[in-house]
């Protein structure tokens, strides 16, 4: 099991999810039709909007794309620091 997580075969990590294709998201300002029920009606919050009806979850795509996790400490004024 572990060797299907890791690069044994000299490819990029094989779970990256930048390689899965398509993923639904909920974009702000449009029509946004639930995944697992068709309705229409959505709880937005900060990172992610559930559906009112089967409470299927889904990341905002708004989020994704300026969320914590886009940050990396190699860059930016941090690492001038570090490195002195």
């Amino acid at each position: 099991m572990m060797n299907s997580m890791t690069t044994a075969r000299g490819e990029s990590f094989p779970h990256n999810p930048g390689f899965r294709g398509y993923h639904v998201l909920y974009r702000e300002n449009e029509v946004n039709h639930c995944p697992g029920c068709g309705r229409t009606h959505w709880y937005v919050g900060r990172v992610s909007a559930e559906c009112g009806f089967c409470g299927t979850a889904l990341p905002l795509a708004e989020a994704t794309a300026r969320g914590t996790g886009g940050f990396s400490r190699a860059h930016g004024p941090l690492a001038i620091a570090d490195a002195a």
